[in-house]
């Protein structure tokens, strides 16, 4: 890449949940056919990566992030075949490609558990956790699964505890044991030779607990009257359960083991409550090349303000780690209906995505995002959603995030399969069709299209020079690069015009091309709602 950094640096990961992408079997739910069949779509965006959700195979209890085999590849989505048909065609636009790999636990499908659950004396029985229960039968600790009730669930054919942090059909791993490490990283070298340039980690940091078994203490503040009281496990604060300093030595095994491989990438997904911390050490020396964190996918509201301070937490220097900026993804609400902005301007997340995109690090785009998609209500009676349904009403699950891509206004099931679809399409995303947006100039499709495509020829935005000018808590107002080579971006993430004085910004020459426009008028900038203004550094 530009200025001798690896391709990884200022990249748009394009992240494809494929039961949604696109059906190619007529079953309701897509494949990697599909994914293939739409690769050209994917690279007019002009990102340079795609993620895949997991497509191993899996009884889909928690629809893929419950792996049966780590090295198989799941018949719903294809086959093993198909993965390097996939990679090929990639590889053939320029895209390289990331796949999902959940390690901190499988299926209790998996070979691994029905041995390691038979007896206490088998190869594998110490590859998961377990614990005997306490005099009177109750778990070890107080822990709890993020997806409700206490995280171990009893099996009688040991006469013990083994430890879930999600599904009881999710048991973890147990990375202190060194086997279960090597194993792991066996799966991960199989896939390394197939031919994927990178993998995501999910929930990275939940790879090892306390040995000791320690409780977690209560959370700090009571999370009564937040967005996540409806769940018990926000009343903890997770330091014995996840988050352990023996993740780290393994993440460095993981690294040199994708390092053999050349220019491969390990993205993280960090959950802990504490993101920006964990950020520091997961991705210092020898460790993730990116790592993202919940820290705008759970946010309600956007602006100036909360992106500098964030970004200025993450630290700009070459030492410091490199953050995947994620606006939405398969786990949230989708943010063009969770941000309580920009209700007057229903394309206003294209704005805070080309902001983000213009940061040190890389960006993550969910599918569905470059068409501006709202959040789907699903209905009870079809969300399939284990969390949801636990949950619901309170928290309606992640199903309304995930449901298909609307490709054709006029086809049935809008053209995403020929049967009805695993979740449904709401009639307002058949509105925002691919179809229908191509035809628009300015729609978010076009928009985002050509904003992408314009960024990737501005080689100061893949560098780590990062300085932000003092602004109104609206406006973003940052210099990447140099006076050289660098490039002024200043962005408006409102719904109220904003003037900005040129004697406060080394505004040189307007940059074109990139479909956003602001004017000047007299000693001042003007900026439209929601609007941005690139130039060159006076």
């Amino acid at each position: 890449m530009t200025h001798g950094h690896s391709w990884w640096h200022g990249a748009v990961i394009y992240q494809i949940y494929p039961r949604s992408f696109k059906d190619t079997s007529a079953d309701g739910i897509g494949d990697l056919q599909g994914i293939a069949d739409e690769l050209d779509y994917v690279a007019e965006l002009g990102v340079d990566a795609i993620w895949i959700s997991p497509f191993q195979k899996s009884p889909m209890k928690d629809y893929g992030y419950d792996v049966e085999d780590y090295v198989a590849v799941d018949p719903l989505f294809g086959t093993l075949d198909d993965v390097r048909a996939l990679i090929e065609e990639a590889h053939k636009r320029g895209l390289k490609v990331l796949m999902d790999q959940v390690l901190s636990h499988t299926s209790d499908q998996h070979a691994w558990f029905r041995e390691s659950r038979a007896s206490r004396t088998n190869d594998k029985a110490d590859w998961y956790v377990w614990t005997d229960p306490r005099p009177d039968g109750t778990p070890p600790n107080n822990w709890l699964s993020v997806f409700g009730g206490p995280s171990w669930h009893w099996e009688p054919r040991r006469d013990q505890y083994y430890l879930h942090n999600f599904l009881t059909a999710q048991p973890d791993l147990n990375y202190h044991n060194p086997e279960v490490q090597d194993a792991v990283l066996d799966a991960c070298r199989f896939w390394l030779e197939l031919g994927v340039d990178g993998f995501r980690l999910d929930v990275c940091a939940f790879y090892f607990h306390d040995a000791q078994l320690r409780d977690n203490p209560p959370a700090e503040t009571s999370p009564l009257g937040s967005q996540f009281n409806f769940n018990p496990y926000s009343f903890q604060q997770h330091v014995r359960d996840i988050g352990q300093e023996e993740n780290l030595p393994f993440l460095e095994r993981l690294r040199a083991l994708v390092d053999e491989y050349g220019d491969r990438v390990l993205l993280g997904e960090l959950n802990e409550s504490d993101g920006v911390r964990l950020h520091k050490d997961y991705t210092g020396p020898g460790r993730l090349h990116l790592a993202y964190g919940y820290w705008l996918l759970g946010s309600q509201h956007v602006d100036g303000d909360v992106i500098r301070e964030l970004s200025e937490r993450l630290g700009h220097q070459p030492e410091d780690g490199l953050p995947c900026w994620s606006l939405d993804n398969h786990d949230f609400m989708r943010a063009a209906s969770r941000l309580r902005q920009g209700d007057d301007h229903p394309d206003f997340t294209i704005t805070v995505l080309a902001a983000l995109s213009c940061l040190r690090g890389a960006l993550c785009l969910y599918q569905g995002s470059e068409l501006g998609l709202p959040e789907a209500e699903v209905p009870f009676e079809r969300l399939l959603d284990p969390y949801g349904r636990e949950f619901y009403p309170s928290f309606k699950g992640r199903d309304g995030a995930r449901t298909p891509i609307p490709w054709r206004h006029d086809a049935d099931h809008c053209g995403f399969s020929t049967v009805e679809p695993w979740l449904p399409i709401p009639e307002e995303h058949r509105r925002r069709s691919v179809d229908l947006q191509e035809r628009e100039p300015g729609s978010a499709l076009n928009r985002m299209r050509r904003f992408l495509k314009w960024r990737r020829e501005q080689p100061a935005l893949r560098g780590n020079d990062l300085s932000f000018y003092p602004a109104h808590k609206n406006l973003l107002v940052f210099e990447r690069g140099n006076a050289e080579d660098g490039v002024l971006c200043v962005f408006n993430l409102s719904d109220a015009a904003c003037e900005v004085p040129l004697a406060s910004i080394p505004l040189g020459e307007d940059l074109v091309g990139h479909g956003f426009g602001a004017t000047r008028r007299g000693e001042a900038l003007h900026v439209e709602p929601w609007g941005a203004h690139f130039g060159t550094i006076a």
